[in-house]
């Protein structure tokens, strides 16, 4: 006998819908895998054989031959053990067929019959809900995830023998109900709050304008300067996540498999800080079938890289792409998949190889020419792209022993949204712009009119630091943000004056 049963296969952040046809006919007993499985796939067949008879179930002693469709789609994840186990009880007599039509099965199965969640359920939700599937039968750790998907029956299972009572018995079960939806976006924020943070009041305006406008940051100073704990604490004063932009995230999260202990969405904006000796395609995102990498999984968030100028060369130049265009195309020979990159940018670096370079307290050790190759690992493209280069100052002994007076991250956030607030209000109308450090020339033109004397300083700047056209326009974009921090509607000299003094590096070289 035939059956049909339906599931899904991960491409990229996005789900295809696959088709498991299993055959039950005479011939020598054996199971036969094909469409492409890779080797969790064809491993099955040994998990499900145990399980159905763990469970409590019939196993056909007769040829069984199960094909994944379409067959030029490569398969790959314990994903498919669940529809798999239902397609040959189906095909064998042991449930009921009428419901395997609209239902879609996903999950993995212990040999004791129990379900095991999986990673990828968001988006292959999502994409049952719009191929007009009505019911989708998961683990039931994946239950709450599914569940957010709107106008899709969730049914969680914790072990096959209630996928088959649900089969054959549909009408003792109800749907899995989203769990505390009113409080599902919000956000926890961090504990480490900017009110901690003694001096560098210069970095702390730096740090609100980032979260203002989504600018790119580098932080240049000696060690111990306080470069780390401030970016640490950019997080606490970013906005929290919408409703389409959680689900954008938890899509990402999902498909990386980072959700099986985190509920449903994931409603903190990512921080993402890998280690410098990183690759770059643990970067971009990669593998023979590509998955996402710290770029993706830093959307909508912050990626911090810590010793800038200790990763290496070549990785840093895997950002420049994504940091223009928001989003990585990773092509192998059999597909090419396209990731999500909106990401904030936040970096820290010394000055020179000892670290004390231009120090007012220690003298640097370095010789120009160490200081040249120092420098020479960060490409000008590269920097061209970070809007905001700041300098971190060793605190003075007077302020190390004060009382931290600084303003609570709580009321900077407060600045910051109403900032994103009056850019949302200025991009209606325009298409994947969320915030200023998105815009392109066009925008400028538009949104970024200057006056004479304001046209006249940029010039000047544009001379004396040689800044390239990009350059120049991150100028612009910063500034924007400054105006929107102040409330106002036009670019004045004093905010474009500011933006500029944000290009240390480029003083520097």
């Amino acid at each position: 006998m035939l059956a049909r049963v339906w599931s899904a296969s991960i491409v990229g952040i996005d789900a295809v819908k696959v088709g498991v046809e299993v055959d039950v006919s005479g011939g020598l007993p054996g199971i036969v895998v094909l469409g492409l499985p890779d080797s969790a796939v064809q491993e099955s067949k040994e998990r499900v054989k145990a399980t159905l008879k763990n469970a409590g179930f019939a196993f056909p002693m007769r040829k069984i031959v199960i094909n994944l469709t379409p067959a030029d789609l490569r398969k790959e994840g314990p994903s498919f053990d669940l529809p798999i186990s239902v397609g040959i009880l189906a095909a064998s007599e042991q449930v009921s067929p009428d419901l395997l039509g609209d239902y879609l099965f996903l999950g993995e199965v212990s040999l004791d019959g129990s379900l095991r969640p999986v990673a990828g359920v968001l988006p292959i939700a999502a994409t049952a809900q719009k191929m007009g599937i009505t019911g989708l039968v998961v683990p039931a750790d994946n239950a709450q995830e599914a569940a957010v998907v709107q106008g899709l029956a969730v049914y969680g299972c914790k072990n096959l023998s209630e996928v088959v009572d649900l089969l054959n018995h549909p009408g003792k079960y109800q749907p899995v109900q989203l769990e505390k939806s009113q409080d599902v976006l919000s956000a926890s924020y961090p504990t480490a709050d900017l009110k901690d943070v003694k001096g560098q009041a210069h970095a702390r305006r730096a740090l609100e304008i980032a979260a203002a406008g989504g600018h790119n940051l580098v932080f240049v100073g000696p060690p111990g300067s306080g470069k780390t704990m401030l970016a640490r604490r950019l997080p606490g004063i970013l906005p929290p996540l919408g409703f389409s932009e959680a689900l954008e995230v938890t899509r990402i999260h999902s498909v990386a498999g980072l959700l099986k202990n985190r509920g449903s969405l994931v409603r903190d904006r990512p921080f993402r800080s890998p280690h410098h000796s990183a690759s770059g395609p643990s970067l971009v995102g990669g593998g023979s079938f590509p998955r996402p990498g710290e770029i993706s999984l830093s959307h909508l968030g912050v990626l911090f890289l810590d010793e800038l100028t200790e990763f290496k060369r070549d990785v840093l130049e895997f950002l420049r792409q994504p940091l223009e265009d928001g989003y990585v195309t990773i092509s192998r020979t059999r597909q090419s998949v396209t990731f999500p990159a909106q990401f904030t940018l936040v970096a820290s670096t010394n000055p020179c190889p000892c670290g004390y370079y231009g120090d007012t307290i220690q003298q640097c050790t370095c010789s120009p020419r160490q200081r040249e190759q120092y420098w020479a690992k960060l490409s000008g493209p590269l920097m061209d792209r970070i809007d905001l280069q700041v300098a971190v100052n060793r605190l003075k002994p007077e302020e190390i022993t004060q009382q931290p007076l600084g303003e609570a991250s709580s009321s900077i956030r407060e600045r910051v949204q109403k900032a994103r607030d009056r850019a949302t209000t200025r991009f209606q109308g325009e298409t994947n712009l969320r915030c200023n450090a998105q815009m392109q020339s066009r925008h400028l033109q538009i949104w970024c009119k200057l006056d004479d004397p304001s046209r006249i300083l940029l010039e000047t700047a544009i001379k004396k630091l040689g800044l390239s056209a990009r350059a120049s326009d991150r100028i612009l974009k910063v500034a924007r943000t400054i105006a929107d921090l102040a409330g106002d509607e036009n670019l004045q000299p004093h905010h474009l004056a500011e933006a500029i003094q944000y290009r240390t590096i480029d003083r520097m070289l």
